[in-house]
């Protein structure tokens, strides 16, 4: 299950562990426990310091939790984490041992603000490449926090829990029988969503830090771009985001990165982090800037108050999918709406579903999403699809999928727990026609994320920040850059570009005056 390249990469990341980290499994005699067992004991060869043991009840599933010295930690595993949760496993382990990457300190309090007990499980699918993300940032909280208890649950192993709670997508996040998330998130994101659902601490002291020279919000390839280029000038920088890569995170596969034939969203914004710390900047996730006060000083406050002065300001804060807006959408959203066929296809193996949105996406998605459901209706609203030609003579060679041009999407209907069936409206006849399926992928493209400029600079219509050709916005020292511009063609080659162009165009004004 483990080759021996992995077992040597893990003695290298295990090295310097100084706990002792025992991998405790619940006695079973499911089918799958030998394979759970041979994981573990795989794992724990590669360190003196950690250790494979049968404890506890038994089990109906294969489950086990790591102790630290002894303790019990709040960090539990039901199923066999390997695919994309292979990682969740070994970074839980680093974690637990203070090893690996942390939250700085201001993240950190955030967490331990949390109004406890909380107590979550996540439910995933192995195939999900967001599951990860959620699982691994659920585990270091439950680290952090006093009263914080997190549990991986693989929904191969708890079909009666997917039943009864009406999942159908992952990952799916639960505090009891409630829904507490769903879908992809980052720590950032999760926290805020905690911290409405369970209160917190207000702190004690507002943090407000030296002023900078350049502060970049948003930490995708446009913003990284500026602030590598702004470090690179011997310039005080701080980029300050949600999650460094933004949404290239959740892109699968990237093939049109100029002199990069062939790499995926993950290991592009891993990329875009190593490039950032080969310079001297200051970088802050898991942060929201809710306000910018303009001036001579330009003032940056985050949602909790935390506050960044800063001499210019580039704007970076990209695009989001958009939503359809209609009744049932948001409602359903985990309960068959969904929004990343990658993730939450496989829950609709062998069932009929449909895609909203016949551009590039959609098609892709529609494609994907034939090789395992039973039908597949694509809803267009324009009078044909937009995707590429290539794309569409591939999707017309499917025989389990149907199109529907000239289509607005009206409302999504369910039975309470689950999607059960799809409306639209012909838009050329004026009927209403009525498609009964099991789930609902919207692909309509992306939303520029700007609300946090409204009113601080000039948008237009469609809500994109409104730049000249260098990157300057209509108010002195503030700059934007990428997806949330007015800048044509929403590529990462052309946000890199532009993130460039930005920095350069603030640090010429700089010497200006």
């Amino acid at each position: 299950m483990i080759n021996q390249t992995i077992i040597n990469q893990l003695k290298e990341h295990f090295k310097d562990l100084e706990q002792n980290i025992d991998l405790s499994y619940a006695p079973s005699t499911h089918p799958k426990q030998k394979d759970l067992v041979s994981m573990l004991e795989a794992v724990a060869s590669t360190s003196d310091k950690i250790s494979a043991l049968e404890d506890g009840p038994v089990s109906e599933v294969p489950a086990f939790t790591l102790v630290a010295e002894g303790k019990v930690l709040p960090v539990s595993f039901t199923g066999i984490p390997g695919g994309h949760e292979f990682t969740s496993l070994i970074l839980a382990i680093l974690h637990a041992d203070g090893k690996g990457k942390q939250p700085d300190e201001s993240t950190q309090q955030r967490i331990r603000s949390l109004k406890g007990p909380v107590e979550l499980r996540t439910y995933i699918s192995l195939s999900c490449t967001n599951c990860p993300d959620v699982v691994q940032a659920l585990n270091q909280m439950a680290l952090i926090h006093p009263a914080f208890s997190h549990t991986m649950i693989d929904g191969d192993f708890a079909q009666r829990d997917i039943e009864t709670l009406g999942i159908q997508g992952v990952p799916a996040v639960f505090a009891g029988d409630e829904l507490v998330h769903s879908g992809r998130a980052d720590l950032g994101e999760l926290l805020q969503t905690l911290e409405e659902r369970f209160g917190f601490e207000e702190a004690e002291e507002i943090l407000t830090h030296e002023p900078y020279d350049v502060a970049v919000i948003g930490g995708g390839p446009a913003g990284c771009s500026a602030a590598i280029y702004s470090a690179r000038k011997g310039l005080r920088t701080a980029v300050i985001a949600g999650r460094i890569g933004g949404q290239v995170n959740d892109t699968a596969s990237i093939s049109n990165l100029i002199s990069v034939p062939l790499t995926t969203g993950r290991e592009l914004s891993a990329n875009l982090r190593r490039h950032s710390e080969d310079y001297n900047m200051s970088v802050f996730e898991n942060r929201t800037i809710a306000e910018i006060q303009p001036g001579d000083l330009h003032q940056l406050k985050s949602d909790r108050g935390e506050v960044f002065p800063a001499k210019q300001v580039i704007l970076a804060t990209g695009a989001s999918w958009r939503r359809l807006g209609i009744p049932g959408e948001e409602e359903y959203i985990g309960r068959g709406v969904a929004f990343c066929p990658h993730c939450d296809g496989p829950f609709f193996a062998g069932k009929r579903v449909a895609v909203v949105g016949g551009g590039n996406s959609g098609i892709e998605a529609a494609i994907d999403l034939a090789a395992i459901c039973s039908r597949v209706t694509v809803i267009e609203f324009a009078d044909e699809l937009k995707a590429d030609k290539v794309l569409t003579e591939r999707l017309n060679s499917l025989n389990n999928v149907e199109v529907h041009v000239s289509a607005e999407t009206s409302a999504v209907k369910g039975d309470g727990s689950r999607v059960t069936s799809l409306e639209y409206r012909d838009r050329k006849s004026g009927e209403t026609a009525s498609i009964e399926l099991d789930g609902v992928f919207v692909q309509i493209g992306l939303l520029p994320n700007s609300s946090l400029a409204q009113g601080v600079v000039k948008t237009n219509r469609f809500g994109e920040i409104e730049i000249d050709g260098k990157g300057r916005t209509d108010v002195k020292g503030i700059y934007a850059a990428g997806d949330v511009t007015t800048a044509p063609f929403k590529q990462i080659v052309v946000a890199m570009g532009e993130g460039a162009k930005a920095s350069l165009a603030a640090f010429e004004d700089s010497l200006r005056g």
